[in-house]
């Protein structure tokens, strides 16, 4: 029932700037007066381009339930997407109506990576989950991006159960592999952060330990999740 999220290593490459060379000043003539003379002033020099802006990356608007989760450091309101991870989000449904998450905490702070929650309390006990893993749905469109929340999984692809976890920061290297025919790979996001990202920001900035499931990534004060309730 122990789940592990393993962060892929990014390889950055920075280039190596180039130095244009110095050209040698002309002579002054009379067809080309010195630098600062009337022509230079009559033909300012033209205006810098600006570099183009990549946009950040965004996922698009999700469809369907919302759930509130109450925890001792505040609410989070997640927006799940019914449309684009149906088997997932049935799957985190289900156990909310079950009250399987009522009096568990978020067991997982590895900082500024994710935040996660599921089926440990404070204690770092387990308790029960429904035989029968969900299907990876990672192959959906939707990236884990910050405040996105996505389906935490063993390493078989078709193994997640009742954990999942907030991202904290873009964590594109959990996404689906665009070569990867079969989906076997990445993390299914099936909602969003609506409202509370302050408060998953502060549980995510949490001291941690190793009294938990996960040692060196256990808050040193449980995060208790006291309820967790489908909105109207």
């Amino acid at each position: 029932m122990r789940k592990s999220l393993s962060a892929l290593a990014l390889a950055f490459f920075m280039a190596a700037p180039a130095f244009a060379q110095d050209q040698a000043p002309r002579p002054a003539t009379a067809d080309a007066p010195p630098a600062g003379g009337a022509a230079a002033q009559d033909n300012p020099p033209a205006a810098p381009v600006p570099e183009a802006v990549t946009p950040a990356p965004t996922n698009p608007p999700m469809t369907g339930p919302k759930i509130l989760i109450s925890t001792s450091m505040g609410d989070i309101t997640l927006q799940l997407d019914s449309v684009r991870a149906p088997k997932s989000v049935a799957n985190v449904l289900r156990y909310v109506r079950e009250k399987h998450y009522d009096n568990t905490a978020f067991y997982r702070v590895a900082h500024g990576f994710v935040i996660q929650m599921g089926s440990f309390d404070a204690n770092g006990k387990g308790r029960g989950i429904h035989p029968g893993p969900v299907a990876l749905e990672a192959n959906n469109g939707l990236s884990n991006l910050r405040g996105s929340v996505a389906m935490a999984r063993a390493e078989e692809p078709d193994s997640a159960t009742a954990e999942f976890f907030i991202n904290l920061a873009d964590n594109l290297p959990l996404d689906h592999k665009a070569d990867d025919p079969a989906n076997t790979t990445g993390y299914a996001v099936f909602g969003q952060v609506l409202s509370g990202m302050d408060v998953v920001e502060a549980i995510g900035q949490v001291p941690t330990g190793d009294n938990g499931p996960m040692p060196g990534q256990a808050p040193v004060t449980p995060i208790i999740v006291k309820k967790v309730t489908v909105l109207k």
